[in-house]
């Protein structure tokens, strides 16, 4: 059932998502760290790209994780936070083993599991990815808001048990958040990715109904095992060793900071063509794709979203 069987072409963390534009500051929930003090300016002292200096990039990562763990943050820091954020876990992707390591271990604890998870689970989701020749038959469409997103994950775990990490990574990674809008090449459709044929055993409204979808995804997860077996229940939902692994990753960095979701919501929809991966903005295809540099997140990237 899942898009990337299907050849969803959505790059999780190797390549860096853009920021949305013109949303509402993201209020404050009650699962949340306690506020962290620190200058207003710290999110305008994040540099548009990752600098080449190890050291100051692992100094940088952890100015943007204390931006995305506060809760006092506007809307437009959490942005280039989470933007700086996507660049250097791209960065991060094709240093040198020496230089990666060298600023993996000069970061915080929490930072440094953050990324380490964004790189294992970018690892295994390129491996489900095969590139297409042409650009998909889709629309790019704004997703609800993150508070509209985190209180319909929250109400699923409520009435079926499972943990609202895991439907969160599972949407995060089929649609970001609900960005695609579009089958995949399997027949996979809505934000949560279900064939025809699985949604009318499992769902109940519409499949393209934001709520709807989470409610099914719960439900299916429940009838394969979770949350007693939430890895036997995630392959079930995409029969992918990777993919299970990805899911978890991403659930494990939630988990133990409620406040990454915030981060993993600025990402969006990356899409792998052969001669070159492109940023499919919102508003796709009236707006036009923009190309991603494949090795080099300082050539033609900035940090504006593109318009």
């Amino acid at each position: 059932m899942s898009a990337l069987v299907g050849g969803v072409a959505v790059l999780a963390a190797l390549l860096a998502g853009l920021i949305g534009a013109n949303r509402p500051d993201v209020p404050t929930h009650p699962e949340t760290r306690p506020a962290i003090r620190r200058s207003p300016s710290i999110a305008s002292a994040l540099p548009a790209t990752p600098p080449a200096d190890a050291g100051q990039l692992a100094t940088d990562l952890n100015q943007a994780q204390t931006v995305i763990d506060d809760p006092a943050s506007s809307s437009a820091q959490l942005a280039s936070a989470g933007w700086f954020e996507q660049l250097a876990t791209l960065a991060l992707e094709h240093a040198r083993a020496s230089a990666r390591q060298t600023t993996l271990a000069a970061l915080d604890d929490q930072t440094g599991a953050t990324m380490r998870a964004d790189l294992a689970a970018g690892v295994a989701l390129a491996g489900l990815v095969t590139p297409r020749k042409s650009l998909p038959h889709w629309k790019i469409l704004a997703p609800p808001s993150p508070a509209t997103l985190i209180d319909y994950f929250r109400a699923a775990q409520a009435r079926f048990g499972v943990g609202w990490q895991y439907l969160a990574a599972i949407e995060f990674i089929e649609t970001k958040f609900g960005r695609v809008d579009g089958l995949s090449t399997a027949g996979a459709e809505g934000p949560m990715q279900f064939l025809p044929t699985t949604w009318a055993r499992y769902g109940t409204g519409d499949v393209h109904n934001p709520r709807d979808a989470i409610f099914g995804a719960a439900r299916y997860l429940v009838a394969n095992g979770a949350p007693g077996d939430i890895a036997g229940a995630l392959y079930h939902y995409n029969p992918s060793g990777d993919y299970v692994n990805a899911v978890e990753d991403y659930a494990a960095v939630m988990r133990d900071d409620p406040r990454a979701f915030f981060g993993y919501y600025e990402w969006q929809v990356i899409y792998a063509l052969v001669r070159r991966p492109v940023v499919l903005p919102v508003g796709y295809p009236r707006v036009r794709p923009v190309p991603v540099p494949p090795s080099n997140p300082s050539v033609a990237l900035s940090g504006a979203p593109p318009k």
